[in-house]
Parts: C-alpha cells; sequence; structure tokens
C-alpha cells in the first residue's frame, strides 16, 4: 500500500531542521502508513540578523511565516522550538503534541583559552542576546568561574545573533578580532538534538575541540518558560493529521510547560522578559526554579512546590542542620592514592572533599558537584566545575551526565572524592569511591535530650544519623533534603519527608500549629 506523505514546515537553520528531522522519523515510526518530507521556509528571524531582538517589532518573530504556510495549506504540519510561541496562537491552529522535552538547562561553552584568560586576569567576553539570561547568569559565574587571584574573574557581555555554530564559532576566532568571543550562552537542549543529526553532529565536532563546558544549575539559572520543549502544530480541522501527530504527545512535559507559561501569562507574556521558570521533576515532587526580575513583583527568588501535608498536633522541632557548626566540628582530612594524570573525571561529594595539592592535580579533570555551595568553594581554589546535582542528589544527575553529547565516560570511569563513611553508597552506583575527609561533631548530652523529645526532626547527613541512632525520637516526622541521606534513612527502615533545602522545611515547621523549636 502505497504510503501518504505529511509536508512538515520547518525553519532552515541545522538546528530547527535537526529537531524537525526527528519529529518526521517519531511520526513515521509511529504511523507506518505515512512518510514526511520536510519543506524548509525563511523566517524573519532568519532574515534579519543584525537588530536585536528587543528592538524588533512585532511577535512570533520566528513563527509567522510556518503559521502562514500551515494556514494555507502548503505544509501540513510545523514544528517550533515552544519558547519562541507567544500565548496567544492562531484560532486556526492546534498543538497537536508536546513530546517529552530534552535538558532545559542552559550552558556555557568558552573557548580554549579561557584558563589561561582567568589566570592572567583578562576580561572574558560573553556572548548572549537574552534579557532573561543577562540578568541572572553574570552574578552565578562570577562565582562559578575558577578564581586564580583575589579579585573576581570580570565578564564582558556581549549581544550576538545567528545560529547555533554561528555562535559557537565565535569562540574559536583568534584573538584580537571584532568577533572573537571567550563564551557562548546556548540551550543545552539545542546541543542534544545537534549531536543526534548526522550533518548537525560533523559541525559540532569541530566546534567542541579545546572548549570547556559549564552546565548552569536551574536553581540559580531557570531557563524560558517552554525551553527544551517542542510543539508540533496542525490546521484544527485537519482530524487525521491531528490523531497521527497526538502519540508523539508526552502529559509529563505538558504539565509542565503549563505550569512555566502560567508564570509568563502572570508576568504580561512576550519574549523580552527577564525571568526563568523551570519545573522539574524531583525526589522532593514536582519542583518550580523561578528567578529574575518580574513585572510589578521585584527580583523574584523562589521555589513552587507542594509541601507535605500535616495534621494538626504540637510540634516540637530538632534542626540538624544547626548543629554542623565550625566549632562543633572536628575535620580530618585523608590523601586517597589515585592518579589523577591525563584526563580524569571526578565527582566532589562535598568542597571538604577536595585540600591542598587536590585543587592543582584537579585542573586537568572534568569535575562535577554536589550543588552550587560546593561549587563555589572549589571555584575559590582554581577548580573548574562542568555542573552540579542542585542538592538533589545524584541520580537525580545520572540522566544529565549520560547525554552523548558531552562525552563523558561511563559512571564505572569516574573517580568519587567523599566522606570515609559514604564509600558504600557510591560503590553501589558502580563507581571508584575515594574517603578523602572525615568529620566527627560533638552532640552535648543537652542537645540529644532534645532530640529525644522532637515529633519533627531535619537531618543534615547520613553520618550526623550514624552518630544520633540511638538517640532517635520515636513517632518522630524524620525529613532531610534530596540524595544519600535520605537513602540512609530507609535503609534504617524509616521514610522521611524530602524538602529540597532546609530553609524549605523550616518555613514548613514554622507554619505549623503548636510549634514549639
Amino acid at each position: 500500500m502505497e504510503k501518504k506523505t505529511l509536508k512538515l514546515g520547518t525553519r532552515r537553520s541545522l538546528l530547527a531542521w535537526a529537531q524537525s528531522g526527528w519529529v518526521a522519523r517519531e511520526i513515521e515510526r509511529l504511523n507506518p502508513s505515512l512518510q514526511v518530507e520536510l519543506f524548509g521556509i525563511e523566517t524573519r528571524g532568519d532574515q534579519i540578523q543584525d537588530v536585536s531582538l528587543q528592538k524588533v517589532e512585532g511577535k512570533d518573530f520566528f513563527v509567522a511565516e510556518l503559521d502562514q504556510a500551515l494556514g494555507e495549506g502548503r505544509v501540513d504540519l510545523t514544528v517550533h522550538s515552544l519558547k519562541d510561541l507567544s500565548l496567544e496562537r492562531p484560532k486556526a491552529l492546534v498543538c497537536a503534541a508536546i513530546p517529552k522535552r530534552a535538558n532545559p538547562r542552559d550552558v556555557v561553552l568558552f573557548g580554549p583559552q579561557v584558563l589561561e584568560k582567568l589566570k592572567r586576569g583578562q576580561v572574558l567576553r560573553v556572548g548572549t542576546s537574552s534579557p532573561r539570561r543577562l540578568e541572572n547568569i553574570p552574578p552565578f559565574l562570577e562565582k562559578a568561574l575558577p578564581r586564580f587571584s583575589h579579585s573576581s574573574p570580570q565578564v564582558e557581555w556581549v549581544e550576538i545573533r545567528g545560529n547555533v555554530n554561528t555562535r559557537l564559532s565565535r569562540v574559536h576566532e583568534p584573538g584580537g578580532s571584532p568577533r572573537q568571543l571567550d563564551g557562548v550562552v546556548l540551550a543545552f537542549a539545542g546541543l542534544i538534538r545537534l549531536w543526534s543529526d548526522g550533518p548537525g553532529r560533523a559541525e559540532l565536532e569541530k566546534l567542541f575541540e579545546g572548549v570547556r563546558w559549564m552546565i548552569l544549575p536551574l536553581d540559580e539559572n531557570p531557563a524560558a518558560p517552554g525551553q527544551g520543549a517542542l510543539a508540533v502544530e496542525c490546521r484544527a480541522q485537519d482530524g487525521a493529521v491531528l490523531e497521527a501527530i497526538r502519540k508523539l504527545h508526552d502529559a509529563q512535559t505538558e504539565s509542565q510547560i503549563r505550569v512555566e507559561r502560567q508564570l509568563l501569562a502572570e508576568s504580561g507574556g512576550g519574549c523580552h522578559q527577564r525571568f526563568g521558570a523551570t519545573c522539574v521533576e524531583s525526589p522532593a515532587g514536582s519542583l518550580t526554579w523561578v528567578r529574575g526580575e518580574i513585572p510589578r513583583r521585584g527580583r523574584v527568588e523562589e521555589i513552587l512546590w507542594t509541601a507535605p501535608t500535616a495534621g494538626p498536633r504540637e510540634v516540637i522541632s530538632w534542626d540538624g542542620s544547626r548543629w554542623r557548626l565550625e566549632q562543633e566540628e572536628s575535620l580530618t582530612q585523608v590523601v586517597p592514592q589515585v592518579d589523577l594524570t591525563g584526563s580524569q573525571t571526578v565527582f566532589i561529594g562535598h568542597s571538604r572533599a577536595v585540600h591542598g595539592e587536590w585543587s592543582e592535580r584537579l585542573r586537568t579533570a572534568r569535575v562535577w558537584t554536589s550543588g552550587t555551595a560546593s561549587w563555589f568553594k572549589l571555584a575559590q581554589q582554581g577548580v573548574w566545575v562542568e555542573g552540579c546535582a542542585e542538592g538533589l542528589g545524584f541520580e537525580t544527575l545520572i540522566s544529565t551526565l549520560k547525554e552523548p553529547v558531552l562525552g563523558l565516560p561511563e559512571l564505572s570511569s569516574w573517580s568519587v572524592f567523599t566522606h570515609d563513611q559514604a564509600l558504600q553508597e557510591w560503590e553501589r552506583l558502580g563507581m571508584k569511591a575515594f574517603g578523602t575527609y572525615r568529620v566527627e561533631v560533638h552532640y552535648p548530652e543537652g542537645v540529644r535530650r532534645q532530640l529525644r523529645a522532637a515529633t519533627d526532626v531535619f537531618w543534615s547527613s547520613g553520618s550526623q544519623i550514624n552518630e544520633l541512632k540511638e538517640d532517635l525520637p520515636k513517632n518522630a516526622r524524620h525529613a532531610c533534603g534530596p540524595g544519600k541521606t535520605a537513602e540512609f534513612l530507609r535503609s534504617l527502615g524509616i521514610e522521611p519527608l524530602i524538602f529540597p533545602k532546609g530553609e524549605e522545611w523550616r518555613q514548613w515547621i514554622k507554619n505549623q500549629v503548636g510549634h514549639r523549636p
């Protein structure tokens, strides 16, 4: 039987062609009676490259011509980066599917010369045209770039336009060229999709030579609402095409996008917003990070999530994090026998795990860490950090580490620097773990007595629980952050309440009736 052909309208850029090609293959896979042909369409956004997006009048800068072709019947469906779509769409068109989205994070790719320029204290030129990125990324990079002196790294921001490959090529321009940049900010999802496409990968392989990665954490740099997601549209009255496309739809992605775009709607919409909003699933449930400048609200930094339901009861809280004070701790550092020569990949469980000579030896490694607090402390020691687990636990990071575009090795080839009592937890994941420090905390009898009387407890680490397990209160509600502390509690038969951060637990406790600290 002859297959029916559908025409898919798409922009002509390398990225647009790659992601539209992926949609075409998925439609054919799910609908064996169909074949899909790509039909290139040039948009105003592709034609006008020398004007700032903030100065361009009108909306749907990258989609109007696609909408016209679809409405006139010249194509049967179109594919868009969802973040490019305005909140109001033509009534004759319908979003038939939002496939499972790719990693929504932003990345900064730095040129081969970046470390030497940092060591010399030179200003770095980094390119982006996004008001949102300019709102959140500069203060992050000030803390996240490695330091080689007492002064903070200096960054000059340069407005740039163009396709992914055009922008990335500028980090390879010779020094002194007006086009030369030390870094560019890009959407991780675009790089992922290009890498999975033959022509796209061939282009990126050349552009990735010598670059340094920095995957920006969502808690500090949430992305544009809808970033990483695709929208597949068709005519509302074309039931057969709609039915075929609908098979690509991912309900969880749609739910996340709805949350993000609702925040966009409440801010007045538009593509020039100075805030980011990204919703993800985590061990603490659905989390939405919101950060930046929002009209009528000012500067916002918040986590939107649904806290656990608490029944009425008198609450006596014990906050384990308050006892991790400097004067309460005795830190012992251990130097493991691990070879860091050549190109190694290392996960740092806590900034304490790196000390003395390790800072220098890690400068040739690809380093990831647990959260931004450890990231910033490692950067102060001159260590380049590529990314972190955002305080949500290493397991939530694994899918990112496995993205082929990053070129990272299998987890079994990694070295983990961690607390010497946490080795078994890492070995369970098949990773080589090295205990590089030990922390001993003195808990006076008064503290232990308060713990035994508590109805609600927040734990800061598995080693803390192990030290105090003889004092665990009966019938208490135990809470902690995501990650290995929760795993330790479960190993004791305790199912904890998971909070994204300790501050969220403290606020939750304050809201309980009859709370006594």
